[in-house]
């Protein structure tokens, strides 16, 4: 059948929308019969409704097809299909009610997704997995107060520990209260602090004498300590002067044996006078005033030198000349050498120039040594740098205070004076 619009009391045709005279229409219970009486599919084929029947019983069809849109019967707003509603009214929908299985208190849908994990009557495991259930509402005083697995801080040191492990901590813990063990009287102390306090407090541990390095033996209580040390004063001055005395003289050997270590062993030396101008003055004010270089090898195991310079000049040298000599010093290895010394030595003044500006022009001398001149034969033990019966050989006129003056031979107020030795290979074999 067609529908017919109104508008305004005015009927149209729904063909071509000419105003119909209302009187004129009239029903047609013929066509009405035809038109019910022909063959149709469900409107929800199409989604799977596999009814099909007369257009007069498709109401009747509606009303129990499984795929026909119906709103919720609790009236939650949602519209599904009839077969998806039970699904809906049972699990889905907000407004449906449930009951809880743990506190048997009745909410809506929506209502208990909130209660769901918070039910005070739930029963759950507890969370430091000890292996304890129980109600949710027991469970933050089991956490506080009876769960083994629950952390707790060690009352003496602070540091968080699991309950049931706390007890073993306590018999290493460093700040554990413990005793003295010498029963001194001290109500407690901190584990950690024992070894200060035996040490620096305790009056009955026992202590050894402070002169101990000295050679003091003794050993005795705290408390007594001060009466060793008021009836022993002379013996422990003796006993440090002993100290002093043995120091000193590791200290006299030590410093040997840094000399010599320092000593060069190649058979050249190359020796910075400083503060050159100070040192002139020094020596024009003193006559005869020598100083010496570091002494030196000429060869690893060899002879020990030394060089000494005048700087104001010796002998007919003096007050015009830099003198210059070497001398043997008594060596580690004398008893295994060949003596006189006999090996030729060779002087010289350096020149400082720029080597890149002109031509160094060293002041170089060179001597075979007198093996009948008694400084070249076999050193005694007792000769040394200080010895003046032992001047050294060389040149009371090795360069005039002129000369020097000519060339960079003094140069930021230092000399160089090399002295080297040739040594045969055969000796070095």
């Amino acid at each position: 059948p067609l529908s017919l619009s109104c508008s305004e009391g005015v009927f149209k045709c729904p063909e071509d929308q000419l105003p119909l005279d209302y009187a004129k229409i009239y029903p047609d219970p013929e066509l009405e019969a035809q038109v019910l009486s022909l063959a149709i599919r469900c409107i929800h084929s199409e989604e799977g409704c596999r009814w099909s029947g007369l257009i007069k019983h498709l109401q009747a069809h509606l009303g129990t097809c499984g795929f026909n849109v119906i709103p919720c019967p609790n009236r939650c707003s949602t519209k599904l299909s009839r077969r998806d509603l039970p699904e809906h009214v049972q699990h889905g929908c907000p407004k449906r009610r449930v009951k809880c299985e743990f506190c048997a208190s009745d909410f809506t849908g929506e209502a208990f997704e909130g209660h769901q994990g918070t039910c005070p009557q739930e029963s759950v495991y507890c969370e430091n997995k000890c292996g304890a259930r129980m109600m949710r509402r027991l469970l933050s005083q089991h956490t506080l107060a009876e769960c083994p697995k629950r952390t707790q801080p060690c009352t003496y040191c602070a540091k968080e520990f699991v309950f049931d492990t706390i007890q073993n901590h306590q018999y290493q813990c460093p700040r554990y209260p413990v005793p003295c063990p010498n029963q001194c009287g001290t109500p407690s102390i901190a584990r950690e602090d024992v070894p200060t306090h035996l040490k620096e407090s305790c009056n009955t541990a026992m202590l050894l004498c402070p002169f101990k390095e000295a050679g003091c033996k003794h050993r005795c209580p705290k408390l007594a300590m001060g009466r060793h040390l008021e009836e022993t004063t002379k013996a422990h001055l003796g006993m440090v002067c002993a100290l002093v005395s043995r120091q000193r003289q590791e200290i006299l050997e030590l410093r040997r044996d840094v000399e010599e270590l320092s000593v060069s062993s190649d058979g050249t030396l190359i020796w910075k006078i400083a503060d050159y101008a100070r040192k002139l003055q020094e020596a024009k004010a003193r006559s005869n005033y020598e100083f010496f270089s570091p002494p030196f090898y000429t060869h690893k195991y060899g002879y020990k030198l030394q060089v000494s310079a005048f700087l104001n000049g010796n002998g007919s040298g003096e007050s015009s000349h830099l003198s210059v000599y070497i001398r043997v010093l008594p060596g580690e290895y004398d008893n295994l050498l060949e003596w006189p010394f006999s090996y030729r030595v060779t002087f010289s003044l350096l020149d400082q120039s720029d080597p890149s500006l002109s031509k160094p022009q060293h002041i170089t001398e060179t001597f075979h040594p007198d093996p009948n001149w008694k400084n070249f034969q076999k050193p005694g033990a007792s000769r040394s740098s200080l010895d003046e019966s032992t001047l050294g050989f060389g040149y009371p006129k090795f360069i005039s205070h002129e000369d020097i003056k000519k060339r960079n031979y003094v140069r930021d107020n230092a000399i160089f004076i090399k002295a080297s030795v040739e040594i045969p290979q055969k000796i070095l074999a």
